[in-house]
């Protein structure tokens, strides 16, 4: 049960850590929470771990945590702040990939012990980050443009309904596209379908979970 206490252990510490950024900071500390996450999830997806018996990739509650910024930003300020935020992390995922991709060419020093290890990790980054950047992109604008759709459409009411639609719809269009470009000629297909549904259902938990926080937010900007 380790795994799983860990899970949702992790599951509120980062929604806490969104909390405290946006208190400090406001926009900046969300937009700052983007690029943190974008680079944890995709290094975290590289580990495959067993979750109530099922086999997934980790890396679902970082990732997910940035339906929940795109929710704020959408919902306590913009549409436009909320697509800022997509834009800014798929610049810092291209940024990362390229700069560790070069530094993998560098050739070490004899006393180095670490280089073999980075090789391991961020070599397949450039595939992990395709997959995650083309399934980024189509989720977020997705989610941004739904929420803002069905913000308009509700007059503003039913923010539970339309969080948690907005972020169930896009994370499983982000988890098809993902799965599918990332782990086929890596996995088996039965170890793919297990990640794929163990993931998006582990995905929806946090979608569910992350509803608070929205309205946390707005309540805390109507003080200010």
């Amino acid at each position: 049960m380790i795994n799983e206490i860990l899970w949702f252990e992790l599951l509120i510490g980062c929604f806490l850590l969104i909390m405290l950024a946006y208190t400090l900071w406001g926009k900046t500390g969300l937009y700052a929470w983007v690029a943190i996450a974008i680079i944890v999830a995709n290094i975290q997806v590289m580990k495959t771990i067993e979750f109530f018996g099922f086999v997934t990739s980790m890396g679902n509650i970082v990732y997910g945590s940035l339906f929940l910024v795109t929710d704020i930003l959408a919902e306590v300020h913009s549409k436009k702040d909320a697509q800022r935020a997509v834009w800014i992390g798929f610049f810092v995922l291209i940024s990362v990939t390229l700069i560790m991709q070069l530094t993998l060419f560098f050739v070490p020093h004899e006393s180095d012990f670490l280089s073999p290890h980075l090789a391991a990790i961020f070599s397949l980054l450039p595939r992990i980050a395709f997959a995650s950047l083309t399934a980024y992109f189509i989720s977020q604008f997705h989610d941004v443009w739904i929420f803002a759709k069905m913000k308009k459409r509700f007059k503003g009411r039913f923010l539970w309904v339309r969080n948690n639609a907005s972020t169930m719809l896009s994370q499983l269009l982000d988890n098809m596209i993902f799965t599918l470009i990332a782990f086929v000629g890596v996995f088996s297909w039965s170890i793919i379908l297990q990640i794929f549904f163990t993931s998006y259902v582990m995905k929806i938990v946090v979608a569910a979970c992350d509803t608070p926080f929205v309205y946390w937010a707005k309540k805390m900007r109507a003080k200010h």
